[in-house]
């Protein structure tokens, strides 16, 4: 598929970075930077979607110089010795996150100084998106027992949505019991984050309680260790991975073949990774799911078009942002997300049915 975009030619004239920032409902306040490619009278935009507020703040003012004359393949060559970074990033998989930024707004700006889409660039339809809600039981600083208390909130909103969780070791049987009535797709196990406060220690009984307690679930990004690998012994097709797929070599590292897995495109850093990735599971029969990075703008679209164009009914965790503030807002849209009618670029515009 990356053949078909690599040649696009591309005019760059300049560049430009615009800073959000936005409380969410895991506690914490997200950042993002808008990455604005210009040229020929049309606007590409992408997003970085770096976790250090701080590196945001630092690339607002910091001037890149990108101008010139490419194709989409010679401008992703010409980003390997761009200087995207005025200081150093926290950590290096950052460098994939910005990076995808400007891929992305790139790509953007390609196909519209194309006037297409990157539908129609690769023979593909935009079908309409489901998605789930990501969410926490509890914050992060509460010392309250997790409850059920934020899906029924979010409930009030539509009636019908599905969710994707992030399990902690303190979900004791009732509220594992509990759960079983509501629509629970994705069950995150958050073992393989190097940051001690995103992560849990791998504990096999944890693991199979909440994979026992909700048998439909996929669970994500499990521990593998001496101690846990029995819990999923038969439920190898219910693992997926999300934090170690960064392209097609990491998936053929993993620990056995999976059915399914979790398409973050910033993980993968630039377009042809993302491309070949999508290729690669298509012919090897590996579903895929999208997945959220707490995007503040043009990035969650993006995540909403690829789900569109290769894995609309997945459990897509790209729902609209609203639904990560602390208090979801009623009007939100429900699932499915309908495509846009008139696409342009890598596709913006996914709203209610």
């Amino acid at each position: 598929m990356y053949d078909r975009v690599a040649d696009l030619p591309l005019t760059v004239e300049d560049t430009a970075f615009e800073m959000r920032e936005r409380a969410t409902s895991s506690g914490f306040d997200r950042a993002t930077t808008t990455i604005s490619l210009s040229g020929g009278g049309e606007t590409g935009r992408g997003e970085d979607v770096t976790y250090t507020n701080a590196a945001h703040h630092a690339v607002v003012d910091h001037a890149v110089d990108l101008a010139g004359e490419y194709t989409f393949d010679s401008f992703s060559a010409a980003l390997d010795d761009a200087d995207l970074w005025p200081e150093p990033p926290d950590e290096e998989r950052f460098r994939h996150y910005r990076r995808w930024g400007f891929e992305s707004a790139a790509l953007d700006l390609a196909l519209k100084q194309a006037d297409t889409s990157l539908g129609a660039a690769l023979d593909r339809a935009y079908d309409p998106v489901d998605f789930v809600v990501s969410t926490r039981l509890s914050s992060p600083d509460s010392d309250q027992p997790p409850t059920t208390d934020r899906l029924d909130s979010l409930l009030a909103v539509h009636d019908d949505l599905a969710f994707k969780l992030d399990p902690t070791p303190d979900w004791g049987e009732d509220l594992l019991s509990s759960l079983s009535d509501y629509d629970v797709r994705v069950l995150d196990l958050k073992g393989l984050y190097e940051d001690e406060s995103l992560s849990h220690d791998p504990d096999a009984d944890f693991y199979r309680r909440v994979a026992d307690a909700l048998p439909e679930a996929l669970l994500e990004d499990p521990k593998l260790t001496e101690a846990t690998r029995p819990v999923f012994d038969g439920r190898e097709d219910r693992v997926t991975w999300d934090v170690p797929i960064t392209g097609v070599e990491s998936i053929e590292a993993l620990p056995f073949e999976p059915a399914v897995l979790n398409m973050k495109p910033s993980r993968c850093s630039t377009v042809e990774s993302v491309l070949s990735t999508i290729d690669y599971c298509e012919r090897e029969g590996i579903e895929l799911y999208g997945g959220g990075q707490f995007e503040l703008g043009v990035g969650r679209d993006h995540v909403q078009a690829l789900a569109s164009l290769w894995y609309a009914d997945a459990p897509n965790d790209v729902a609209p942002g609203g639904y990560n503030d602390p208090e979801a807002a009623t009007g939100l849209p429900s699932s499915p997300l309908a495509a846009p009618a008139d696409p342009r670029g890598i596709g913006v515009g996914f709203g209610p049915t």
